[in-house]
């Protein structure tokens, strides 16, 4: 996750993650699923785009740790 997601603060956006089976990492690398992003973002925004790691808004990231694949 970088910068705010919106609803959540960043443990209860990491607690979700967990909750639905996956693992909130610190830092952007090839492995890395996703990445989640809000206003503020930063370096790791900039990762995720050099790596072409998909990247989630708020409502996407709701979506997904609900299990929503609409």
């Amino acid at each position: 996750m970088t910068g705010t997601v919106e609803g959540f603060s960043r443990e209860e956006a990491e607690q979700a993650v967990r909750n639905a089976g996956g693992k909130a990492a610190g830092s952007v690398s090839k492995k890395t699923d996703y990445v989640v992003a809000g206003p503020g973002a930063g370096s790791k925004l900039a990762k995720a785009e050099e790596l072409e790691i998909p990247i989630l808004d708020a409502d996407a990231f709701r979506k997904l740790v609900a299990g929503d694949g609409s």
